[in-house]
């Protein structure tokens, strides 16, 4: 007997989903964008939800299946995560199961039976076990209510973690036509979510896309300048705390593990080489224990549900922002602060190129890999608010969030308006279709056969950049498309395009500066940035350090603003260091210009000479 759908009209009492949310799960109402996905499944229709980790996506489709009664069958990919899920609805007094090959045949056989005679209400199945002749025979003839589908973007290719037994998916709308379906996740851009929703649903479901901002999350990314030294620095400010480092490879994994082991730090492994014993045994430890820091490759984290994990260190490059989105989300989930930080190099850039081109894909599969690390490396670069970028990813827009290194502590920005607009002119002139390796090539005046055979050589700026090398035109692309001057087409054919912000500069409405940092540091620049690095204050000096940023976030609750609009984190050191007393001694200071001299001068200046008072 197939689940009856029901029509759109039809509704639940407010009294049924509220008495479950708080009988059986202890909650006295819904978290934002829960309830309309409850509400949709109860009605019947499809939905696609995506929510950021740690914003409840179960409960989206628990409530529902006791709401509904029958069975409800919940895909997941991994075992854990599905003893876990069990393992806590039992608790809560739910019947829950789940079948797997990590359990005896009787267990299996027991937790089957207790399905078939309509005693269960949830029943947890890998993709591989459910998608079998047998158990969709065996499934038709229950009461099945609702098909939940865990960590729905591994049913895209075009997605960060596609897994081939998810694909069998797409025949359990013809399999089970008249019960809805639920496809939940936390990481999806528009390209991964049109995907899912074409496969799982034939281009018809209600769609839920919660904000994916985690404002507690601090974001950070720095250049790769001795990574071992760069990580003990980083969990300096984490002692005692969990968390979790990335890293390239199975290698990389055992190395970090064995290096912070020696270093003092509670330290495990985790890979996909290990056995699934020793994985458990690490996994279990962090879980179950405080302090524990796990070393993986992105084989640890998909349903890791711990909520005080305090930091993500990166110390080699994700695959793509979508990735980078995903392991990052691991952190924080309690809501309290956490940090992820990322060290960047060229040579991880030029790994993960390899091993998209390694990778046994066709061809666009990897043409469009290769345009989601293009977007990771904007991201990396971006001149401004990081947050705004990655959030601009997937379609959200925001404003500065004042919890990254780029808001906290601004880098220094060159003029760039005339290279913008010879980068914005080139993009216009060629039909905004192309990506950035023709762009560039039209800007050097490179005759290609591409440019040759479509005219382009005979544009009046085909050669107008010769006196910038490749690799600056490729990173003013990047930081333009960063900037959101550019748009990067990564579910097409990697075309770029002009946006709103790009016409405005186009037309010289708007000026453009960027972040020559990340396109070459001189010398000069990279002795300062090590002795920034290098010098330490004194206690008197630290003490001023820390009046002058507790004053800076009183003003700028005062004023409605980040603390980084007030100074920045380099200008309230330079201060400390130098202790100006006087206004003409307070201009000299990193970021202090005419503007600010006149604006928070003498009260910056009395908070110094107060605190050189201050027995």
């Amino acid at each position: 007997m197939h689940g009856q759908q029901m029509s759109a009209d039809d509704t639940y009492p407010q009294a049924d989903k509220l008495g479950v949310l708080r009988g059986t799960f202890g909650f006295d109402g819904f978290r934002p964008g829960q309830e309309d996905i409850v509400d949709d499944l109860l009605a019947g229709r499809h939905v696609l939800a995506v929510m950021p980790t740690g914003s409840g996506k179960s409960l989206c489709y628990q409530v529902p299946a006791l709401v509904l009664g029958g069975l409800t069958v919940v895909v997941s990919p991994l075992i854990a995560l599905m003893q876990d899920q069990v393992a806590a609805l039992k608790l809560a007094g739910v019947a829950a199961e789940t079948i797997n090959s990590s359990q005896s045949r009787d267990d299996n056989v027991a937790a089957w039976r207790k399905a078939a005679k309509g005693e269960l209400r949830l029943l947890y199945l890998a993709p591989e076990r459910l998608m079998t002749g047998r158990m969709i025979a065996a499934l038709q003839q229950l009461d099945l209510k609702l098909i939940a589908v865990d960590e729905a973007h591994c049913i895209s290719q075009w997605g960060a973690s596609f897994r081939p037994e998810y694909e069998a998916l797409q025949q359990l709308s013809e399999a089970f036509p008249a019960v809805p379906i639920g496809a939940f996740t936390a990481t999806a851009d528009a390209a991964t979510r049109r995907d899912i929703v074409t496969k799982l649903f034939g281009g018809k479901a209600q769609s839920h896309v919660a904000g994916f901002d985690r404002p507690n999350i601090k974001l950070a990314v720095a250049a790769k300048r001795g990574t071992p030294k760069q990580l003990l620095a980083f969990l300096e400010g984490h002692k005692g705390e969990s968390g979790i480092v990335y890293g390239l490879s199975r290698k990389s994994a055992e190395e970090w593990a064995a290096f912070l082991t020696a270093e003092g730090h509670r330290a495990v492994s985790y890979h996909a080489g290990m056995t699934p014993a020793a994985r458990e045994e690490n996994q279990n430890l962090f879980m179950a224990e405080k302090g524990v820091i796990v070393c993986a490759t992105i084989a640890f984290g998909m349903g890791i549900d711990k909520p005080d994990v305090r930091f993500i260190f990166h110390a080699d490059l994700p695959s793509s922002l979508d990735a980078y989105y995903q392991e990052i989300g691991r952190a924080g989930r309690d809501g309290l602060p956490a940090e992820a930080h990322m060290v960047f190099g060229l040579e991880d850039l030029r790994m993960r190129r390899k091993f998209i081109d390694d990778e046994e894909a066709g061809e666009e599969r990897r043409r469009r890999e290769h345009k989601r690390l293009d977007a990771l490396v904007s991201y990396c670069e971006a001149p401004a608010c990081r947050r705004q970028t990655l959030l601009a990813y997937f379609g959200e827009a925001s404003d500065p969030c004042g919890n990254c290194d780029n808001c906290l502590d601004p880098k220094e920005t060159v003029e760039g308006t005339v290279e913008a607009q010879k980068i914005l002119s080139a993009i216009h002139r060629t039909g905004q279709r192309f990506g950035a390796a023709h762009i560039v090539d039209v800007l050097e005046g490179k005759a290609s056969d591409k440019a040759t055979s479509l005219g382009h050589d005979r544009l009046p700026l085909f050669g107008i950049g010769k006196d910038r090398a490749r690799a600056e035109w490729q990173s003013l692309i990047r930081q333009l498309v960063a900037g959101q001057f550019i748009t990067l087409d990564v579910a097409g054919h990697g075309g770029l395009s002009i946006a709103a912000k790009g016409r405005a500069l186009l037309k010289g409405a708007e000026e453009y500066r960027y972040r020559s940092d990340m396109i070459r540091a001189s010398p000069r620049k990279q002795h300062r940035e090590r002795a920034a690095e290098a010098a330490e204050l004194d206690p008197q000096r630290e003490t001023v350090l820390q009046r002058l940023k507790a004053l800076r976030w009183q003003l700028s609750r005062q004023r409605r603003v980040p603390p980084y609009v007030i100074f920045s984190d380099r200008s309230l050191i330079d201060m400390a260091s130098r202790l100006p007393l006087t206004a003409m001694d307070f201009a000299q200071v990193h970021g202090v210009g005419a503007a600010k001299l006149a604006a928070f001068g003498q009260i910056f200046l009395a908070e110094i000479a107060a605190s050189l008072a201050a027995p």
